[in-house]
């Protein structure tokens, strides 16, 4: 009768010593490897997925951008300059549009998009007031939002009707009929293929539509505002005629 007892209690036990410390070496042994696996993919993933977040972001500024100068609007200062007011450098560019946003009167802005500095490094800033004819010394931009950082930068360049890219547009008795966004690597200086270029749709003043032509709005429409020899485009898209 003892002897069954023994038996029936050999038959129900657990597992034994060794076979409980291999069973722990394996598991060891297989998170060993998942942990290995995950240190090796998690970093390529996490760059992966940051250089797609940089590319969304770059895309999304850049149409901004577009979007901004596409429906610039050919408007003096004031009532003593028949010259719009549109004044653009490699770095920066100002302008007037119509009033975009929510809950927002009809009306004109004016749009500053350019490179400035932050405790991190370059940044790219649009900022906004609203366009009221006189002086333009007393501009008091607000309203500033960030669109572009490193790695990406962005320089802007300018064509009349002669096709003739330049570094800047000052001063001109029209506006550029397309600008430019050159985006590089600020790391390396490599000209990105995000590069694009935005078509103004107005040319003349409002108040040449529609009315019989004269010399000032035939002096709108002819304007040529810079020596066509400052920049010329060669392969590396700093310059030339366009396509």
């Amino acid at each position: 009768m003892r002897s069954r007892k023994s038996h029936m209690r050999t038959a129900v036990a657990g597992f034994t010593l060794v076979e409980a410390l291999t069973a722990l070496v394996l598991m060891s042994l297989v998170l060993t490897a998942l942990a290995t696996i995950t240190g090796q993919w998690l970093p390529n993933w996490s760059r992966g997925f940051a250089r797609v977040q940089r590319s969304e972001l770059l895309a999304s500024a850049l149409d901004r951008i577009v979007a901004d100068l596409v429906v610039a609007e050919f408007v003096p200062p004031n009532r003593e300059t028949k010259q719009p007011l549109f004044e653009g450098t490699e770095q920066s560019v100002t302008f007037v549009r119509t009033t975009l946003g929510p809950n927002t009167r009809p009306g004109l802005d004016i749009i500053s998009i350019k490179e400035t500095t932050d405790r991190v490094g370059p940044v790219l800033v649009r900022s906004r007031m609203a366009f009221a004819p006189g002086t333009s010394a007393q501009r008091v931009f607000g309203d500033s939002v960030t669109m572009l950082r490193a790695p990406h930068r962005v320089s802007f360049s300018y064509a009349g009707k002669d096709g003739v890219w330049r570094s800047s547009w000052r001063d001109a008795s029209a506006l550029p009929t397309a600008v430019r966004l050159i985006v590089r690597d600020s790391a390396t200086g490599r000209t990105l293929s995000a590069s694009t270029a935005a078509l103004i749709h107005t040319q003349v003043p409002a108040a040449c539509v529609g009315s019989s032509a004269d010399d000032d709005c035939n002096g709108a429409t002819d304007a040529n505002p810079v020596n066509k020899s400052e920049l010329s485009m060669d392969n590396d898209m700093r310059g030339g005629r366009m396509r």
